[in-house]
């Protein structure tokens, strides 16, 4: 079983609106600032990215979701612990904005829920 079969194939990145603008014109993004400092771009998975959010991004307004097509990059994403000992993706390479299937503003349903941008399936 492939590392990408054993796990999703879907991941998100949490961007400022700049660096969305970024990766819109250049057509891939090196990372933010911790993400270079690391020496990979953080993703998070469907069920991660709520608390990815909470912990880093509190407090902060004007903020992007991307969804990810993992497949798309190949063995350039490594399943890494992380947080909580949990799985997390990191894509050691650039992001292309050929990989990004969806992306939109961070919102949130009258629950408080984290909603995603729609990803359309062919």
């Amino acid at each position: 079983m492939s590392e990408l079969s054993a796990h999703e194939a879907v991941a998100y990145k949490i961007l400022s609106s700049r660096q969305l603008k970024d990766l819109l014109s250049a057509g891939t993004f090196a990372g933010a600032p911790v993400d270079i400092a690391d020496g990979y771009i953080h993703l998070s998975t469907l069920g991660q990215v709520k608390g990815t959010l909470d912990k880093h991004f509190a407090g902060q307004d004007d903020l992007h979701i991307a969804a990810v097509d993992l497949a798309a990059l190949a063995d350039a994403v490594k399943w890494e612990v992380s947080r909580g000992g949990a799985l997390f993706p990191h894509l050691y390479a650039v992001l292309p904005l050929s990989a990004v299937i969806a992306h939109g503003p961070i919102t949130f349903d009258r629950t408080g829920a984290l909603l995603l941008p729609d990803i359309e399936v062919s």
